[in-house]
């Protein structure tokens, strides 16, 4: 199983094992400083393993180093956007 990948031209985080997409956290654009989590998606094979957390930070790192907020739109990130406190910091 790979690394959490970024495709910036498809505004996606993914994950994938053996070429097949496992997991993926998709966002839009909504201004230079802010991204909106509209979707994330793990393969009913692989729940339960911290897959979907491990999107999830990544993103966050990711917006940490390019000073970006984050915004929920999907039940996931905008629940764990709202629960945990280290993401206060990028949280909208």
């Amino acid at each position: 199983m790979s690394k959490v990948q970024h495709n910036a031209e498809e505004h996606q985080f993914y994950i994938q094992n053996n070429g097949e997409l496992i997991g993926e956290m998709t966002y839009s654009i909504s201004s230079e400083s802010l991204y909106i989590i509209d979707h994330t998606y793990v393969d009913d094979k692989y729940r339960g393993q911290g897959l979907a957390e491990e999107l999830m930070s990544t993103v966050v790192d990711y917006a940490r180093h390019h000073q970006i907020k984050l915004f929920g739109l999907c039940p996931f990130a905008k629940r764990q956007l709202e629960t945990k406190l280290e993401y206060a910091d990028v949280k909208y």
